[in-house]
This record gives structure tokens, sequence and C-alpha cells, in this order.
């Protein structure tokens, strides 16, 4: 039999190392590429059983390299799982057809469940399609010998439906907690919408959040979380019954479909899962842990469109709940004035969602001038806009930064600044000439990112822009301030020689011991 192969996309070879040691006991064939680029010439000479595919990679990144992938033949069927230490890419990653992921720091007990697990659905796929092909020939072959070779074909048949069901079964279930995974529940959402008027039947949607999922995996490990998942699972689908619905969307997020119009027995559901999460101890070696829960309950009637839109009503629910602190059942108001409000934050959200996906975004450019009359060049600060391809008007920030901030969009939108400001540097060379520094304003989201130094240090490198030539400016809140490892970013940030500014200087408590603790070059007042 052929050796299992796996090939590693990863530009640190430290990364690499790691993966190939985890690996081991796998028995499997490695190979490795460092970029996007050289995992294409591989491909062109190997085709793996399955790709780990690092996301930040200079030049072509691993989601566009997945894309590419999932519109060739050759490969669009092999399992890709992507390596990553942001929870934001791990959507856009299923959005561009990636089949899992896995977290950094590397774990291997994770990494290598992972493995095995697309390992089986993959040798699967190949078995099932092999056993095809062989069927289709022998029945080629045998017409004429039907009779005698009925049985064996019986068998054959048998053999290839139980090969789909498990393939089906594994497409369609997490691993982890053997409830049903996103995709499955995304399908089943659908179907509810897609009925026809005459014959909608409603539904009802339980979103669950576990309170301290975290605690248990930070301090126990992953194997714990792991256990803590099967049991809660196992919990949640004896509640709720067998005409339930239940999946795994994500984390610590659990969700429960209720085939029924009847809010009194969905209510029933939603209290007792609450009370049975409330008085749950989860025990682990000589730790025990309360892990309590927040439930979202979200009517799916004929008003609803999009799994989207039932996701987003859901998140709104579950925000506000933990906004207040409660481990609580939250209920979708339909009170007219609420359904207003967050009609308009969900379609803000959809509006910037396709603003990213389509370019609509626009960036403007407001020259700071000095009062002293010294210049040494041109300063400009970078104004974002909405364009309305609709209306043919362009839409100020105040419109939409409560919808970027509210679904975690504001990180997108802040590197799609800075990378058009970059390519608006490297196009315009006469005027990168005449321009001393741009200034960009960063988000609170935007600089707990970890990577956000490398991302602006790859569109430096990409666009040939001089990181002089780059100002950030951080505005001067608690959310800014207090944000852990705020300081070494903006250090990370002051290392590849952009300038650091602070926006609305003299607006908190604390603004001069500000200066002492972060690199700030400029003062705004």
């Amino acid at each position: 039999m052929k050796a299992f192969t796996v090939l590693i996309v990863d530009d640190v070879p430290d990364n690499i190392d790691v993966l190939r040691r985890v690996l081991v006991p796998l028995d499997c064939k490695v190979s490795v590429a460092i970029s996007a680029e050289r995992a294409l010439s591989i491909l062109e000479q190997i085709t793996p059983d399955l790709i780990l595919l690092d996301v930040m990679m200079p030049g072509m990144s691993g989601f566009d390299l997945c894309s590419i992938l999932r519109k060739d033949t050759r490969f669009s069927e092999i399992p890709i799982i992507f390596v990553t230490g942001r929870t934001d890419d791990i959507s856009q990653g299923f959005a561009v057809g990636g089949n899992d992921y896995i977290t950094k720091p590397i774990n291997a007990d994770e990494v290598i469940a992972r493995v095995k697990h697309h390992q089986e659905r993959y040798q699967l796929l190949l078995q099932l399609r092999s056993l095809n092909n062989e069927l289709e020939d022998r029945v080629r072959q045998r017409t004429a010998e039907l009779v005698s070779t009925n049985k064996l074909l019986r068998e054959e048949i048998n053999e290839r439906r139980y090969m789909q069901d498990r393939l089906k079964y594994l497409a369609e279930h997490d691993f982890v907690s053997r409830t049903h995974n996103r995709k499955a529940l995304e399908r089943n959402i659908v179907e509810i919408i897609s009925q026809p008027t005459e014959n909608f039947k409603p539904a009802f949607y339980i979103a669950i959040d576990l309170a301290r999922f975290r605690v248990v995996n930070e301090s126990c490990g992953l194997i714990a979380g792991d256990e803590l998942l099967s049991e809660a699972a196992e919990m949640i689908s004896l509640v709720a019954g067998s005409n339930a619905f239940v999946a795994r969307l994500s984390g610590d997020s659990f969700s429960v479909i209720c085939p029924t119009d009847n809010i009194e027995h969905v209510s029933s559901i939603a209290s007792q899962l609450h009370t049975e999460f409330a008085e749950f101890t989860f025990n682990w070696d000589d730790r025990h842990f309360d892990i309590g829960a927040t439930l979202a309950v979200v009517k799916i009637d004929q008003s609803i469109t999009s799994f989207d839109q039932v996701l987003m009503m859901a998140d709104e629910v579950m925000y506000n709940a933990k906004r207040d602190g409660e481990q609580s059942v939250r209920y979708f108001s339909d009170l007219e004035e609420q359904a207003s409000r967050q009609n308009t934050r969900q379609n803000w959200a959809l509006r910037l969602i396709d603003a990213l996906k389509y370019d609509h975004f626009r960036v403007y450019f407001q020259q700071i001038c000095p009062l002293s009359g010294c210049v040494d060049g041109i300063h400009l600060e970078a104004l974002i806009r909405l364009y309305d391809p609709d209306n043919d008007c362009l839409i100020f920030p105040d419109n939409f930064l409560f919808a970027a901030e509210r679904y975690q969009l504001i990180a997108d939108i802040d590197r799609w600044v800075i990378r058009k400001v970059c390519e608006f540097l490297s196009t315009h060379p006469r005027q990168q000439q005449r321009i001393k520094q741009v200034a960009i304003n960063l988000s609170a989201t935007t600089l707990r990112d970890p990577h956000l130094a490398d991302y602006i240090q790859d569109s430096l490198e990409k666009y040939a822009v001089s990181p002089s030539k780059l100002c950030f400016e951080v505005t001067e809140t608690e959310q800014i301030i207090h944000v852990n490892k705020t300081s070494s970013i903006l250090e990370q940030i002051k290392q590849l020689g952009c300038s650091i500014a602070i926006d609305d200087f003299g607006s908190g408590y604390s603004s001069f011991s500000y200066l002492r603790d972060f690199p700030f070059d400029h003062i705004k007042i």
C-alpha cells in the first residue's frame, strides 16, 4: 500500500520541524514547501494525501493557495488543514475550501487526532472511488453472466453503500463531540428557510456557549477540553431529544434546532439545558470546574433569509447577555423597534462583508498642515469611505464603524486600509517622493493581533514602500491602552521603521504615564 503523504507548507523552518516530529508516529511520508509558490511547483510532481497549510506567508497567502487548489480538479478533494494562531482566520479558511484547522502553538495530540481523522476520510474517499470504478467495469464485463454473479455484485454494492454512508457521516459530523458540524447545521437551516410559503414549518434555533471551556483547555490541556466537549454534547443531545438537531458550531459553541412552533416546548428545553449546565461540574484528575452556559433562542420563520442571519441574531442576543455578565437564557425580541435596530446592524455587517469582498471601500487623503510653516514634505492622514454602488455615493465611517466593531470586521478593514495606502504609494512614485508620511488609524481590535507587524512588513515589502512613510495612530482610550501586549505590538511596528502617534492625547487620566510606557513619536492633542 502506498505510504500516506503529507505536504507541509510554511515559511518558518522551525514550524516545519515541529510538525515533522509530531507526524513521526503516523509513519507517513512528508514533503515540505517554504512558500505557496513552491508548493504549487511541488504539486506538479507529487499528489499528497493531505496538506498542512500555514495562513500568513510572504507573497501568496495560505488562503490564496487553497482557493487555487480547490479550482484544480487534480487537488480539489485533497484534505487541507490550516495551521494558524488567529481564531479570526478559521471562518475564512472554511470559506475558501479548508477542511479543518490546527491552532498555534502546535499541540501534538491535536495534530495527530485531526490528521488521523482526515486520513481516514480521504482514504475512504479513494477506496470508494476505486470501488465505483471496479464496480462499473465488472458490471460491463458481466452483463452476460448476471445470474451467476448477482450475489457477488450485491456484496460489492453493499460495501460501496457502507463506505458512502461512512464518508457522508465523516463529512457532516464533528469528530470531537460526535454531533453534527457547522456544514451540516448550515444545510439544515437552509432546508428550513427554503420551504415553500404555503407549507412553511417554523423552527427554533438555540445557541449554547459554554462558560469555562477555555479555562479547562488552558489549565488541563486539549485532551481535557475535548472530553468536556464530549460530555457537554451528550448532555445537550439527551435534553434536546431525538427530534432535535444538535451541532457543534465551533470552539465551545453548540447549536440545537427544534423543529416545532411551540415556544413553550422550546422554552422548557432551553431552561432545562441552562439548569443542567449550571449544576454541571467537570472533573479532570483532581481538579473540578463548574461550567455553566449562556443560551440564546431565535425563531426561524419566513422573515429569515440566510444561515448567516440566524447566526447574527443569536450572536446579538448572546452578546447582550454576556455584556450584562449573565449566564442565562435570552430570547430574540420581536419588538418592532429592537428588530429595526437589529436589522440595521445586520444589514451593515453584510454590506461591509460585501465591501471587503468586492473592494467597495475608498481611501481619501487629508493633508496635515504644520502651524509653524516649516515643511519637510507632505504629511497626510488616510480616511476611509464606503462606496454605495446602488446610489453612487460615499458613506462616512460614523455610519458603519459600530457594525464593523460589533461583528469583528474592523481588523479586516484596518488591513485593507494598510494595503491600499501601500499600493497607492507604490503606483504613484512621484507623489511618494513628495510625501513625507501617511497616518493610518488602528483600532483596539487590530492592536490585539499578534501578526499585525508581520502583515505591515509584508505589505511594505510587496509594494516596495519605505517603513518611514507610514505613521500608525492609536486613540487614547481605556480599551486600547489596557489591552494586553499592546506595548509589545507597537514596539514591533516601531522596529520596522514606522512611526507611532497617540490621538486624543489628554482625554484620559493617565496620559503622561502612557508617554513613558508606549513608544509614541507624535502626540495629537
